[in-house]
């Protein structure tokens, strides 16, 4: 069976290409064909996008709240296939699956809500004030409007909440942007599936032609068709850091730049102090390796770095990591492409000077694999970059300071990050104000006495950070704030009514 690319309320498959969908647990290659979108396909989809927003826009935000509900329910009407199709293409288990769902359906009735209610808009208005010297002031009304077509690109790991109806999908639709999916190769059939939810509900809700379609591709060569189409007016992507980066280039290229809002590589570090260790050594063992290997360690919120004083207290806690880890059965790695380069990175680790593992990973075959767990001096890690580098998959590593003043330096040397977290007691906190100022500094989002896994869908939620965790951290990806990635400010002076009504 062939699937053909959807352009607004058309199928189509000019190309004779094809790719298929994998079940990354048995390696086998499901059953149906997906047709690559063509230039002549991509041309089709921004044009059609282009003409949808001048019409998009200006729908309300009520009836734009409607098209979102009606997604959440379609998606939920899918029930048990939807499910199943996920399983066989992510290796997850059900009720891992059953809760992305749960978030998804909820991210967009959160994101209908913020159409209907308008606060986005911000509308600001100056009043005129004819009589003033030397020079009056005119009126000035102030508002913001939808940029145009989005481009959205689908994560490998999260097959729903970042991918055809996600969270950037939601947001663009929300404020007036239609949006073209660049379904990820890694779930063609749950794009798919989605796809064809998202079109129904256009549908019954009488929006226009072009307000959604989607594009199977061939790697980059698609994006890129699509981030250098001059009609495309932003793009949204989660992905891996050199991914992200050569989007971000892309745009940046063009004749006439755009905004592209990558969310790419962080390792996410833990600074764990001795007082928190000593409370509770296996409780924060276990909630520390409960979230470097939650879904085979495949979120972008992983902790890949662990920061402690190198001491007895430590010793125990890594005695603790290592007696939880043997605990973890292996699991499927998404795609082969994550597998080896998991596989690759964990070796070059390995072969730096002075790391030490002290939980290797094994493999029955396919793409499974067990966590690894290492340690390296903080002298080592400071001199040496490449052990600052994301590992994305079950891969962690416990750097091991002399001191306090140790710790700082290691935090200075960080990159960019989603998240950084503090394990440590309240009086040890009282202690570490230069630290957190360090980690503002870092990050977008800062965890006391807890795990970066799990990010809540909220309105104070920021999900980005300084390059490389994103290309832009004045926004979020995840929470109601995202949909101001898609909306520029324009100025109306002294415009009558009747001008004020687009």
């Amino acid at each position: 069976m062939i699937t053909e690319n959807i352009i607004g309320y058309q199928s189509s498959s000019l190309s004779r290409r094809y790719i298929d969908a994998t079940d990354p647990a048995t390696m086998t290659t499901l059953p149906e064909a997906f047709a690559v979108a063509t230039a002549e396909e991509t041309d089709m989809v921004a044009e059609k996008a282009f003409k949808a927003w001048r019409l998009y826009r200006n729908i309300s935000g009520a009836q734009r709240a409607a098209f979102l509900n009606e997604i959440a329910n379609g998606i939920e009407a899918l029930s048990s296939e939807l499910v199943t199709r996920i399983m066989q293409e992510t290796a997850y288990p059900e009720a891992r699956v059953i809760v992305e769902r749960t978030r998804t359906c909820a991210q967009l009735r959160m994101f209908a809500h913020e159409a209907e209610r308008g606060k986005w808009n911000e509308q600001t208005i100056d009043a005129a004030i004819p009589d003033r010297s030397p020079s009056p002031r005119p009126e000035l009304r102030k508002r913001m409007i939808a940029v145009g077509p989005v481009v959205v690109f689908g994560s490998s790991n999260f097959p729903l909440a970042y991918s055809t109806a996600g969270g950037d999908v939601a947001s663009a639709l929300a404020v007036g942007c239609p949006v073209i999916v660049k379904a990820h190769d890694s779930h063609l059939g749950t794009n798919a599936l989605v796809a064809e939810v998202i079109l129904g509900a256009a549908r019954k809700t009488g929006m226009p032609d072009g307000v959604f379609s989607s594009l199977n591709g061939d790697s980059m060569h698609t994006g890129k068709q699509l981030v250098q189409h001059p009609l495309i007016a932003a793009v949204g992507f989660t992905g891996s850091l050199k991914g992200g980066r050569a989007l971000f280039d892309l745009g940046q290229q063009r004749p006439i730049p755009i905004p592209v809002f990558a969310e790419m590589g962080s390792v996410n570090p833990i600074f764990i102090f001795p007082g928190k260790i000593k409370e509770n050594v296996q409780a924060l063992a276990t909630q520390l390796v409960s979230s470097m290997t939650m879904t085979a360690g495949q979120f972008c919120t992983k902790p890949g770095i662990l920061i402690a004083l190198q001491d007895p207290h430590t010793e125990q806690l890594i005695s603790e990591l290592k007696a939880a880890l043997e605990k973890v059965p292996e699991a499927s790695l998404l795609n082969e492409g994550i597998f080896k380069s998991f596989i690759s990175g964990v070796s070059e680790m390995k072969a730096e000077n002075e790391v030490m593992v002290m939980r290797d990973f094994y493999s029955s075959g396919n793409l499974r694999t067990s966590p690894v767990l290492a340690t390296v001096p903080a002298d080592s890690f400071l001199s040496n970059p490449r052990l600052h580098h994301e590992v994305f998959g079950p891969f962690s590593i416990i750097v091991l300071c002399r001191d306090i003043a140790q710790i700082i330096a290691v935090a200075t040397t960080l990159e960019g990050q989603l998240t950084a977290s503090i394990q440590a007691t309240n009086e040890e906190m009282d202690t570490l104000r230069s630290l957190v100022e360090i980690l503002i500094e870092k990050a977008g989002r800062i965890v006391f006495n807890g795990v970066p896994t799990g990010v809540e869908v909220c309105e104070a939620m920021t999900h980005g950070g300084p390059y490389p965790a994103s290309t832009d951290y004045r926004f979020t990806a995840v929470g109601h704030h995202a949909v101001y990635r898609w909306l520029r400010p324009v100025t109306f002076q002294n415009f009558p009514p009747a001008g004020l009504s687009v």
